[in-house]
């Protein structure tokens, strides 16, 4: 029996390739189940990360003229890891399997193929890897590689070069929704599941249309949230320079008592003031660091919801007018309401 696949794409700010989008995704959705590799119930659920443009009317309209195309809007922008997360838990709950991609197409999207033969060996976790980063900046390039090695090296169990192009069957993703934490980073959780996995090696490709949401910025912010949420490793580092910096002050304590009592002492205004700074920045950086660390305390403690959805097109029909509030052609939505009702 053909699994029932849905492909979940976090969307935001993405008019401009969402036309090619529905077109690749959909070509490709159908050709999967004239193989008979998935069933026709399958479907594609995009989803609207409170975007400012009109990346939800196209959703809205495509999924009126396409069966097999949905839409889920989330109340706000979240974030793309909260975004995913929401489109991968609507979608446990009429989908066998569930294949998570970003709506740019730089991920190869005939690899999900191999995904679905993956899935029906026995993986139900099967991860998209690059094989190379030609695409990328050599500074993107050299500072992605480097942030997989770091966390190696302190200990997180991640798979090297995958971001989020991966499929996870609905076991997975049911024991993912047991994960509470409100710090997410994805990469990090998905390998602590456990159950059988796989990699694909696929060749990225360049971005369809439109602008990166992932500038220098939010790449380090992002790089930082995975470290901090997954390992200690920073606070021991700055203990560890710490006492370092403690056995050298005893060392030179040491050194100027020796030199006060042979009558050699020197003024040292340089060489204190230096003491000063460094220490002071130590401090400054090792509070800092645990302030971080309490902040994601304090975050957790909370148990704030991670998403609010606004509108469902793909588990409900939508039905109360008051969820057309934020919509800019709400007539067009009232016409065709019924139509998508009756499909769903």
């Amino acid at each position: 029996m053909e699994p029932v696949l849905t492909i979940v794409v976090p969307c935001y700010n993405e008019e401009e390739v969402l036309p090619e989008t529905f077109s690749q995704l959909d070509q490709l959705l159908s050709q999967l189940m004239e193989e008979q590799l998935v069933s026709k119930k399958s479907k594609l659920l995009f989803v609207d990360d409170g975007s400012k443009d009109r990346t939800w009317d196209m959703i809205y309209k495509e999924g009126l003229k396409n069966e097999h195309i949905r839409g889920l809007k989330l109340a706000r922008n979240v974030g793309h890891q909260n975004a995913l997360l929401a489109g991968l838990f609507a979608a446990k709950e009429i989908s066998d399997c569930v294949v998570s991609i970003d709506a740019d197409l730089q991920d190869d999207i005939e690899v999900i193929r191999e995904f679905i033969l993956k899935y029906n060996q026995g993986s139900e976790i099967v991860y998209g890897v690059r094989k190379r980063r030609d695409t990328d900046t050599f500074f993107k390039r050299s500072t992605a590689q480097g942030f997989y090695k770091l966390m190696k090296t302190m200990g997180v169990n991640l798979v090297y070069n995958h971001a989020d192009f991966r499929l996870m069957s609905k076991r997975a993703v049911q024991e993912l929704e047991g994960f509470k934490e409100v710090n997410l980073f994805l990469r990090g959780i998905v390998p602590l599941i456990g159950f059988q996995s796989d990699v694909v090696y696929y060749n990225r490709k360049e971005r369809q249309a439109g602008e990166t949401k992932y500038p220098l910025k939010k790449m380090l912010a992002f790089a930082f949230d995975g470290i901090t949420s997954f390992s200690v490793s920073p606070i021991r580092f700055v203990l560890i320079i710490g006492l370092v910096s403690f056995f050298f002050s005893m060392l030179f304590g040491v050194y100027f008592l020796l030199l006060k009592f042979l009558g050699h002492t020197q003024t040292g205004w340089t060489s204190l003031i230096t003491s000063i700074w460094l220490i002071g920045g130590l401090q400054l950086i090792a509070i800092g660091l645990i302030g971080e660390y309490v902040g994601k305390i304090y975050k957790e403690t909370k148990h704030r919801p991670k998403f609010i959805i606004d509108i469902d097109t793909l588990n409900l029909p939508i039905s109360r007018r008051h969820l057309l509030r934020n919509t800019e052609e709400e007539a067009f939505y009232q016409i065709d309401r019924k139509k998508l009702s009756e499909t769903n």
